[in-house]
């Protein structure tokens, strides 16, 4: 009688066993097959990391195809503090050559972050200062890409035109009009650290950003100009309270 029960206890131990080995393979089944991309994403989110790319913003043009709103191409400052291993002597030397004091490097490279973009002194770097910090070649600093507003003709349409802040972002006139056309996306240089943040010997994937979308005006750069130039002319002579002009037929 013993016997018969210590065999069912067996059966029942060993059929339990045998649902609990199933549910385990199942499951793992599932997370193999039906999550791999959500946790293989969630996995490379630990270990990648982002330098951002900043894309170029779209040109405006007049309509004779003549720029009145350029890019030009400049590089800006960003750390990952994790990869500085001597953070006493970056900070020296990065505040020498940034002409900033020491205080204010420190806050920087010892800061607890994965990357650190170094502002305001840090960005649109004269090309002279990012050629100094390239050639110091030092662990964790890195220069980035970065895209910086250029008219070419001053101030002329300035009102209609606008510009855009330091992280070009239109703020006034045709750049905040259009903004959501002349800006574009980011693209990034990922790379692979571990848990402290040290590089891993893995390749590195370039991400290309998307340039913003151009913007051509119906304005003739070449009338403005004279308009403007003329209105200068009254206001110097006259002085009056305001002047205005309107082309009522740009041929005659």
């Amino acid at each position: 009688m013993n016997n018969k029960k210590a065999d069912n206890k067996m059966k029942i131990f060993v059929i339990g066993v045998f649902i609990v080995f199933v549910i385990v393979i199942l499951k793992v089944f599932y997370i193999q097959v039906f999550e791999y991309d959500k946790l293989n994403s969630l996995a490379s989110s630990l270990w990648s990391r982002n330098l951002p790319i900043e894309a170029d913003r779209g040109k405006i043009y007049d309509r004779n195809g003549v720029v009145l709103a350029d890019n030009i191409t400049t590089t800006s400052l960003v750390l990952i503090p994790n990869q500085i291993k001597d953070k006493k002597d970056v900070t020296e030397k990065l505040a020498k050559i940034l002409n900033v004091s020491y205080d204010q490097m420190k806050e920087h490279v010892y800061k607890n972050t994965s990357i650190e973009r170094v502002h305001p002194f840090g960005r649109r770097l004269d090309y002279k200062v990012a050629e100094k910090i390239e050639k110091l070649n030092l662990e964790g600093v890195y220069l980035v890409r970065e895209s910086k507003r250029s008219y070419p003709y001053g101030t002329e349409l300035s009102h209609t035109l606008g510009f855009v802040g330091i992280d070009n972002q239109g703020l006034s006139g045709i750049e905040l009009q259009y903004d959501d056309y002349l800006t574009g996306s980011y693209g990034a240089i990922k790379y692979f650290s571990d848990a402290k943040g040290n590089k891993l010997d893995l390749a590195q994937v370039y991400e290309s950003p998307q340039n913003g979308v151009n913007v051509t005006l119906t304005i003739n750069q070449k009338i403005q100009a004279s308009v403007e130039r003329e209105l200068n002319n009254v206001m110097t002579k006259y002085d009056p309270e305001t002047a205005l002009a309107i082309a009522m037929d740009p041929n005659t």
